[in-house]
């Protein structure tokens, strides 16, 4: 396995994450297939305090209670459930981050977070009382350092240039290259790191029957699915996908919403390839046509 800096920071990342949002309820399942991925060499797990109403955080952290310090233990805030609990309110004020993290500190069953993200964000929020709430986390040692999830880039622009943040997840895939637009360049720029989400295109790029996907077509999607399964014998084209994102320089890691043990070998199985040389990256860049940003530039 691999492993990163993430941006400028300490921390230090498997270039494979885990995204535990697919985990499910069962406890005991749920339990092993985190443990599974941590005996592989997964270092990073990623949850949030709305995933489950926040059962996925207790699983997660009673599952690592015992190797805590062995792990880089992710969650976001931000998203609230309104009272009927089926939909989401939003709030990036510091009363609530101040507050949500003691929630999520209690249901990780630790006293410190490595990554605080904040889950979304709009250009209208107040960012300094956003900022101002993640900084005074960081003094209390709450949490190790803050990011940001999100896929807009004036919104990721501001944060990159107003606040200490280590990182962004953004989405990112072959079928997706509107990060490299202006986000990546920013990003490398000011020695923040890239946690990829999205890199397999709700499995269009692992295997999944072609449909439309954003601005590309159905045509154009399958398209994408022949050459890359005739790109290299050796690899299918689920982990041309990984190692296409992994290439660029930002990225630390990505994180790979994992449901079962045969998924995470599969995609462990990444590490029986070399990774891409910069030929192979420009040639598939060349093979996909990029989509653009039209919202939120």
């Amino acid at each position: 396995m691999q492993y990163n800096n993430l941006g400028n920071s300490d921390i230090k990342v498997s270039a494979i994450g885990f995204g535990c949002m697919s985990l499910g309820t069962d406890e005991k399942t749920a339990t092993d297939l985190l443990m599974n991925a941590y005996n592989k060499g997964i270092t990073i797990f990623d949850t949030a305090d709305i995933y489950d109403q926040g059962l996925n955080e207790i699983i997660v952290g009673k599952a690592f209670q015992a190797i805590r310090k062995n792990i880089v233990l992710c969650t976001k805030v931000g998203n609230v459930w309104n009272a009927e609990k089926n939909g989401l309110n939003w709030n990036p004020g510091k009363s609530h981050i101040i507050k949500a993290v003691e929630d999520s500190l209690q249901r990780l069953q630790t006293d410190y977070i490595d990554l605080y993200q904040l889950h979304g964000g709009t250009i209208q929020d107040n960012m300094e009382e956003t900022i101002e709430a993640f900084e005074l986390l960081k003094q209390q040692g709450k949490i190790r350092a803050y990011g940001i999830s999100s896929i807009r880039p004036n919104v990721i622009r501001e944060y990159v240039q107003k606040s200490n943040i280590v990182s962004v997840m953004m989405q990112y895939s072959l079928l997706d290259r509107r990060p490299e637009e202006t986000c990546l360049p920013l990003l490398q720029q000011h020695q923040k790191g890239l946690l990829v989400r999205g890199a397999i295109a709700q499995g269009l790029l692992a295997g999944k029957s072609a449909k439309a996907y954003l601005a590309h077509p159905l045509e154009r999607v399958a398209d994408v699915i022949e050459a890359l399964t005739n790109f290299d014998s050796t690899k299918n084209i689920g982990h041309l996908a990984l190692q296409y994102v992994l290439h660029h320089p930002v990225t630390g890691s990505v994180i790979a919403g994992i449901r079962t043990q045969e998924h995470l070998d599969d995609i462990m199985a990444i590490q029986d390839f070399p990774k891409l040389s910069n030929g192979e990256y420009e040639q598939l860049q060349k093979m996909i046509e990029p989509i653009f940003y039209q919202d939120h530039r």
